[in-house]
């Protein structure tokens, strides 16, 4: 069997990005609940008015969470 050696700076910042990513993803997920469901008949009219969303999207707004 082999054995994997780290510091304990290593360690530490392996678990703190793991953790940050679990962050993340949850963090994503509770949002992406809470945006309400929208039926058919709805995009039809929000198509209508705004027209159909391009493919390629501009990110608006970016951010960088330090744990």
């Amino acid at each position: 069997m082999r054995q994997v050696t780290f510091d304990k700076k290593e360690l530490y910042s392996l678990i703190k990005e793991g953790v940050r990513e679990v962050f993340q993803e949850e963090v994503f997920r509770v949002w992406m609940e809470s945006l309400p469901a929208v039926s058919k008949k709805e995009m039809e009219d929000i198509e209508r008015h705004y027209g159909k969303p391009s493919s390629i999207r501009d990110i608006g707004y970016s951010e960088t969470l330090e744990v």
